[in-house]
């Protein structure tokens, strides 16, 4: 059981999301781990275009955190030469902690999980101005943007929980694992679902134990 007040822990969404879809599309996890967490959520600055079949709704508000193609687009799998939009997402981030930190912890998802590595790793570097105890990764990879390999270079010794399913289709569970292999003090939470943050019975006490665990020790 939670003693004491929720950890406060910034929300980075995936690609294509908001604040807003990503706050409706973690019901049930923020569910899970009210007494636990105290979720705020932030959306990225970059707008992402409709897609070109037509399939984005009119009135769709889609954001991404960085495009690795010059026509603003973003796929997880691509190499690429560009991270367009990057500094400027860290701007925003950065912006977020000052007006409505300190955060004890950050979760990202998908593209947002990916950012929060290279977080992680620029907090290690010392390059990051603001700072955090813990991460959660759900379905997270390693970018291909090549401006980002050198924050690849050493491990993390951050605590981090990475939650992936063995069924994504979107985040393949290898590309998943190969991210945890930076990490020292890494916990792992594999599920059978697909691309979701998964907040069953069988994740919750996965979930409580690691934040109950990154409480601060009692003075």
């Amino acid at each position: 059981m939670s003693c004491g007040k929720p950890l406060k822990v910034l929300m980075i969404h995936g690609y294509r999301q908001n604040a807003t879809t990503s706050r409706e599309k973690s019901g049930a996890f923020r569910k899970l781990t009210k007494r636990h967490l105290e979720p705020v959520f932030v959306s990225a600055p970059l707008v992402v275009p409709p897609r070109a079949d037509g399939s984005t709704p009119t009135d769709a508000d889609e954001r991404g955190w960085w495009f690795s193609s010059a026509d603003q687009s973003f796929a997880a799998s691509q190499k690429s030469e560009l991270c367009a939009g990057f500094e400027e997402s860290l701007v925003v981030l950065r912006e977020v902690a000052e007006r409505e930190g300190p955060f004890d912890g950050v979760l990202g998802f998908s593209q947002g999980a990916a950012l929060v590595g290279l977080l992680c790793a620029l907090q290690q570097r010392q390059e990051l101005e603001w700072s955090f105890r813990f991460a959660i990764l759900v379905a997270g990879f390693r970018s291909g943007s090549a401006p980002h390999q050198k924050l690849y270079e050493e491990r993390i010794e951050l605590p981090t929980l990475h939650v992936y399913g063995d069924n994504d289709q979107v985040i393949p569970r290898e590309m998943s694992e190969d991210l945890v292999q930076l990490y020292s003090n890494a916990t792992v939470l594999r599920h059978a679902g697909g691309h979701h943050i998964p907040a069953s019975g069988k994740e919750k006490p996965v979930y409580l134990q690691f934040l109950e665990s990154m409480r601060p020790a009692a003075s």
